[in-house]
């Protein structure tokens, strides 16, 4: 063995342990979709790391249903429901559970009830808006990663991972069963000069850090990151308008009123201001056809 074939046998590699043979997928799948379902449940331990509108509810779905055994979907907040929505519109056996027991196939339920479940009783497990996993010492964090570690397939989504926090891609990697954090840390990570909370990639292992994360995670923004077409997932160009309202009423203690400078006068307009605001945002809405959604701060 030459010096390169020893530097070659020496570099992380994440074996597959998932499906040898994947069965036909549901229909509803988009060509990209399929596809990473199809690497996810042969890689058996995987991430999808993907934009939002891109179908991670459908993917993580499928792959749970495809999974030999029971399988726990852990949620955030009301997302249980909806994701029993879904799969009732694509053909799935999930049902949310909150009492800790099973509810067939797949049991959907919300991290807060995580710890009325026993995590083996389920075959596979998936974390819906993974992010979760960001504490480096969080509780919860913690209570997921060793719940889970005998696991035999599992699958973390989400659309907002860090790619700057390392911590947080490094607890993925640790609930995966991939390495652990500190394992990441001391391969492909430094000190940055005297302070030992902060960390960054070794100038050599950058390009092989990368690399080692894409073996186990998958990341994509839109279908044509990893070769697809993006018709139907290209959203229209924002316009933002700035809209001035004109308030009659001046609630200052002064003669004129007087530009807002700081944060406690910039939110003592907008409280004085309410009124004048929504009814011009009223005046707007309801002088028109166009379907509208507001947000109000």
């Amino acid at each position: 063995m030459n010096y390169e074939e020893f530097l070659t046998k020496k570099q992380p590699v994440v074996s597959p342990c998932g499906l040898t043979t994947v069965p036909e997928l549901n229909a509803a799948l988009y060509p990209f979709q399929r596809d990473i379902v199809t690497w996810t449940l042969k890689q058996g331990r995987a991430a999808i790391f993907a934009d939002c509108g891109l179908g991670k509810t459908l993917m993580q779905l499928e792959w749970a249903h495809q999974i030999p055994g029971d399988v726990l979907i852990l949620t955030p907040l009301a997302v249980a429901q909806q994701t029993e929505n879904e799969a009732k519109r694509f053909g799935i056996d999930a049902k949310v559970s909150r009492d800790g027991r099973k509810s067939g196939k797949i049991t959907l339920t919300n991290y807060e009830k995580l710890h009325l479940f026993t995590a083996s009783d389920f075959n596979g497990i998936v974390l819906d808006e993974s992010s979760i996993l960001k504490a480096c010492d969080g509780k919860t964090r913690t209570k997921i990663i060793e719940s889970f570690a005998q696991t035999p397939f599992r699958l973390a989504c989400t659309a907002t991972p860090a790619p700057n926090d390392y911590m947080e891609l490094g607890n993925h990697s640790q609930f995966l069963s991939v390495m652990s954090h500190t394992e990441m840390l001391s391969m492909f990570f430094v000190h940055d000069g005297g302070e030992t909370q902060k960390w960054r990639l070794k100038g050599h292992a950058e390009a092989d850090f990368w690399k080692w994360l894409c073996s186990w995670a998958v990341m994509i923004r839109k279908p044509s990151d990893l070769g697809y077409e993006d018709k139907g997932f290209t959203l229209p160009e924002m316009v933002m308008h700035q809209i001035t309202v004109k308030v009659e009423d001046n609630k200052q203690d002064t003669l004129f009123p007087m530009e807002a400078l700081t944060l406690q006068e910039r939110l003592s307009a907008r409280r004085d201001s309410i009124d004048d605001r929504v009814m011009d945002c009223a005046r707007i809405v309801n002088g028109c056809d166009e379907q509208f959604l507001i947000w109000c701060n």
